[in-house]
């Protein structure tokens, strides 16, 4: 299709109240967008359009130039992707509500590997920290495309040790692509950086269009729907990362967790995913297994683990003598109980020690 009938889809992004759902109606009544956009009100409302809505459609399109549109775009050096077109992921397809087009920055092609999401808190916690960069790294490092929605905290650190190793990431924006409008600010240059190493940034929404709350919860649907499955790290029970996991979920996606410590709320949301049947994940192969990719692994860090702090070390020292439970450590250690919980955590998920039950711990040999 030419970039003359682009335009008008690009034209129909801009009218707010049509989004993926009503989109895809009038591509499917029309069958073609030009069409759509130079219908009359009784056509629109034909269409499945309510006549208030087809009314206030007339209105804004007029206030709308198409040509400017796609002038925006050049500016800018956005590419756009129809649903029409063959470049259009077909995981994405798959779902309820695609988007019946998205803007993009990189390269599409790291979409065609598997893409896995890894989503959390924004406050994330020094355990929160440290998993997602082990994990992403590793995951990353098996050929694994880093799918997140480059917010602070966890998503900032997913695409960041994605990067580190490089690995190819993608990230979903709840605002325009625009370089005015990227959200949060501050990561602009990550979002330049996922884009020169190969991997691709991606919104739903129009140029210009700001941050708004509600964009956030229809963002996390396209995290979801790009990839095979979602690990949350961190997330209390109503947190963002959950309504993604839920997207998941509801797209017949797998959804995997990392579980945190019962005294900390940044955990509760993710100990409950656990609870109702998502994976536990303290490794990457957990889910590479589960996912049956260990085939297509390309690394696995087999050099032996070492201790990061004296706090792990001490705990390797007392574990050296015997198999003891977790409130024996902390009789020993003195460490307090919450915090002893996530270093034997990260331990365990470092391959250092090895639960064996009832929170007895022991050296992996």
């Amino acid at each position: 299709m030419e970039d003359n009938n682009l335009k008008y889809w690009v034209a129909w992004s801009q009218v707010r109240k049509i989004g993926a759902v009503r989109g895809g109606r009038l591509l499917e009544y029309f069958g073609d967008m030009e069409i759509a956009w130079k219908a009359n009100l009784p056509e629109l409302v034909a269409s499945g359009l309510d006549a208030k809505l087809a009314e206030e459609i007339i209105i804004t399109r007029s206030e709308i130039n198409p040509d400017k549109e796609l002038q925006k775009l050049d500016k800018e050096e956005i590419k756009v992707c129809r649903i029409i077109d063959t470049d259009y992921p077909p995981l994405l397809k798959q779902i309820f509500d695609p988007p019946y087009l998205f803007y993009y920055k990189g390269d599409l092609s790291c979409l065609n590997k598997t893409c896995l999401a890894i989503v959390g808190a924004r406050l994330a916690t020094a355990y929160g920290e440290r998993a997602t960069h082990d994990l992403a790294a590793d995951l990353a490092s098996n050929g694994l495309t880093i799918v997140s929605g480059l917010a602070k905290g966890i998503d900032a650190i997913a695409h960041e040790a994605t990067l580190g190793v490089n690995g190819l990431t993608a990230a979903i924006l709840g605002s325009g692509l625009d370089l005015a409008s990227i959200y949060p600010s501050d990561h602009r240059h990550l979002a330049n950086k996922i884009i020169r190493a190969g991997g691709v940034v991606i919104s739903e929404y129009a140029l210009g269009t700001p941050p708004l709350p509600q964009n956030f919860p229809l963002r996390n649907r396209i995290i979801s729907g790009l990839s095979v499955g979602t690990l949350v790290i961190e997330g209390k029970e109503s947190s963002g990362s959950i309504i993604t996991a839920k997207c998941a979920l509801e797209q017949g996606r797998d959804v995997f967790a990392v579980p945190g410590s019962i005294y900390n709320s940044a955990s509760s949301g993710t100990n409950k995913l656990i609870d109702q049947g998502a994976k536990l994940v303290v490794k990457a192969e957990d889910v590479l297994t589960e996912l049956n990719l260990n085939e297509e692994r390309k690394f696995i860090d087999k050099t032996p683990p070492k201790y990061d702090n004296k706090e792990e070390e001490l705990v390797g020292q007392i574990l050296g003598q015997e198999n003891l439970h977790i409130d024996k450590i902390a009789q020993l250690s003195k460490l307090n109980i919450s915090v002893l919980s996530g270093i034997l955590t990260i331990m365990e998920m470092k391959g250092l020690i090895k639960e064996l039950n009832g929170k007895t711990f022991a050296l992996t040999k």
